[in-house]
């Protein structure tokens, strides 16, 4: 069973926005992004695709979502500076091949715990925006991960 773990695409800067930070959009560079994202999971056949509240982590899978006509589900144990294990909760309930967007304090943290617990890491990690994690996942626990680098543009 697979899950694909996205950290959201390029957004606007922190410093340059003055509304709420979950209402942060993503740049033009990070549309871009999105799209190639999507380019590439499309092929892959996504069952749900669940997203941290965050504007840029949803509009990270709308192009997915167009693509495959799957409503992105919001879910708050995904939001920036969130509980992780509750975070990890999900990602053993998301059913075989869920796309999941996050954010990039809560994805390494989340890699780091399944890797104490026993999880594989078989790529150079990868925490860039607009990066995948590719997990694998067992009856018994997650076995493997390898971390897909952002798409080039």
């Amino acid at each position: 069973m697979t899950l694909y773990i996205v950290r959201h695409a390029k957004a606007g800067k922190r410093s340059e926005w003055h509304g709420p930070d979950e209402l942060r959009p993503l740049s033009d560079k990070g549309w871009e992004q999105a799209q190639a994202i999507a380019d590439k999971l499309v092929e892959l056949k996504p069952s749900a695709l669940i997203s941290s509240p965050a504007v840029r982590c949803m509009q990270t899978l709308e192009p997915l979502s167009k693509a495959t006509k799957i409503e992105i589900f919001a879910d708050k144990r995904l939001f920036e500076h969130g509980d992780v294990a509750k975070m990890l909760e999900l990602f053993e309930d998301a059913k075989d091949s869920t796309v999941i967007s996050s954010h990039g304090d809560m994805i390494p943290e989340a890699i780091k715990l399944l890797q104490q617990r026993g999880m594989q890491i078989g790529s150079k990690p990868d925490w860039r925006k607009a990066s995948v994690w590719v997990i694998e996942r067992t009856k018994h626990g997650f076995k493997s991960a390898i971390a897909m680098a952002p798409p080039q543009s």
